[in-house]
């Protein structure tokens, strides 16, 4: 014996001819056309997407080492102290790592 299953469908029945229903299913034809496209328009003339195509010429023809994020401003103390330290270090006057502690001497 084989028994047969039916499945009623939960939650409150749809009526396709309201006009929720009805807009719905435009949206859903327009988006299948191309005509609806998520999330905001790009403005191709802006600085930004200006910046995307330079970016990716750029990167096209190997001139794009690795530059990612904002520039480096050079001017800036925290880059000044970098860039001493980095001296020091090139000198062999700054040891890399943490200071040993110093221990006082029981006397």
């Amino acid at each position: 014996m084989t028994k047969t299953i039916t499945v009623k469908k939960q939650g409150r029945p749809v009526n396709p001819n309201s006009v929720r229903q009805q807009t719905l299913a435009l949206k859903t034809e327009a988006r299948a056309l191309g005509l609806i496209k998520r999330g905001r328009p790009v403005n191709g003339e802006s600085k930004r997407q200006a910046e995307i195509a330079r970016k990716e010429e750029m990167r096209s023809l190997g001139l794009l080492n690795g530059m990612k994020g904002r520039p480096v401003n050079v001017s800036s103390k925290r880059q000044q102290e970098l860039a001493r330290k980095a001296e020091l270090r090139a000198a062999g006057l700054l040891k890399p790592g943490r200071p040993k502690m110093v221990k006082e001497s029981a006397e």
